[in-house]
């Protein structure tokens, strides 16, 4: 097999996992703070904030080392609009997800706060969570569109 295949490879499942977390993540989030469990929320708010560190961090970074190396050996360049567009998708996609990282610890600290007092969240809790799920759908949404342009690559 050549290193161009495992490359691609590489590229896919890193691809696979910052999408598949991603959406994991937004997934069981977003589903327990609607249950307004303050435990729950609690113990979710942490597991997402290790997850990110965990799976997504490592997923962005393969995604570029892997990108670069591919364009180089390919031979593309940022000439190509596609390819521009994707760059451009990733990028707003990661401005995004900087300050979610930061929302999802400030959740999880007050998350701690809450339970440790024994009181509900309060507004700044919901706060947090409605501009993390705002910010959550251009990530998304380019990163959708990024995968369609690595597929097509139209001219």
């Amino acid at each position: 097999m050549s290193s161009y295949f495992i490359l691609k490879a590489i590229h896919i499942t890193s691809a696979a996992v910052l999408f598949g977390t991603g959406l994991g993540i937004a997934f069981f989030k977003w589903i327990t703070d609607r249950s307004g469990n303050v435990t729950a929320i609690r113990v979710v708010s942490e597991k997402v904030v290790l997850a990110d560190w965990l799976f997504t961090l490592p997923a962005i970074i393969v995604q570029v080392a892997t990108g670069v190396a591919l364009m180089n050996t390919l031979g593309y360049s940022l000439s190509q609009a596609w390819l521009a567009w994707s760059v451009v998708l990733f990028c707003l996609a990661g401005l995004c997800w900087v300050p979610v990282v930061w929302l999802q610890i400030r959740m999880r600290d007050v998350a701690r706060e809450s339970e440790g007092a024994g009181a509900s969240i309060g507004e700044g809790y919901w706060h947090y969570a409605r501009l993390w799920f705002w910010l959550g759908v251009p990530a998304f949404t380019a990163v959708i569109l990024v995968f369609w342009l690595m597929v097509a690559k139209p001219e």
